[in-house]
């Protein structure tokens, strides 16, 4: 079996899948996984379901790299020559989106790794099932914005305003979350802790009950 074939097995599916049931199967098994659905004291589910997910992430990472250069190498191959006239640059994906207003904007299954939303508007955004892996969103305003299941691994949320938001089924794990006001955030449903903050650093953020992390 081959390195791309492993990866398409974790996520259960067959090889050749598209990007969007790579993605589906991801948000499934990370769903399925989570942590925070096994009992704490289960301690060798609790390691079983990490070592899941670390596998889960790793080929999701493989198999977009792999299709975003596949996709690059068919374009390249099928296009025509035409003049330089007729030439069209393709529109730029810009990873510096800081300061920008997306307040109330439908982001929900977007893929926003690694952009820079530093200080950006995304007041009641709906970010549900959004990949924000190592996400830049410094000081970003996510008052109200619904975050179900997003994956925010890495993410610098430092004095991020999360006033009201909706985390939950959130990873948050490895986050720098130092200064962040989560006043009012749903991360809780009864007395169990539905978000995922495994190595997240809370230093001086205000949590839902208004008391600030030690």
């Amino acid at each position: 079996m081959s390195e791309l074939e492993r990866y398409y097995r974790i996520l259960e599916l067959e090889p050749g899948a598209t990007l969007e049931e790579v993605n589906q199967a991801y948000k499934d098994l990370v769903f399925v996984w989570h942590p925070d659905r096994i009992p704490l004291d289960n301690l060798r589910l609790q390691q079983k379901a990490q070592d899941k997910l670390k596998a889960i992430n790793e080929a999701r990472d493989k198999l977009r790299s792999f299709k975003a250069k596949y996709q690059v190498s068919q374009t390249s191959s099928s296009s025509q020559p035409k003049k330089s006239s007729e030439r069209q640059q393709p529109p730029k994906k810009s990873s510096d989106l800081s300061g920008k207003d997306y307040s109330r904007a439908n982001l929900s299954n977007k893929d926003l790794s690694g952009r820079n939303l530093s200080y950006s508007n995304l007041n009641g955004a709906n970010l549900s099932d959004t990949f924000m892996h190592k996400v830049n969103l410094r000081g970003a305003d996510l008052s109200d914005a619904n975050l179900f299941r997003a994956n925010l691994l890495l993410a610098d949320l430092r004095e991020a305003n999360l006033r009201n938001a909706n985390l939950i089924g959130a990873d948050l794990s490895g986050a720098d979350l130092r200064g962040a006001d989560f006043t009012g955030a749903r991360i809780r449903s009864g007395d169990r802790l539905l978000v995922k903050l495994i190595g997240a650093n809370l230093a001086g953020a205000i949590m839902p009950d208004g008391t600030i992390h030690a």
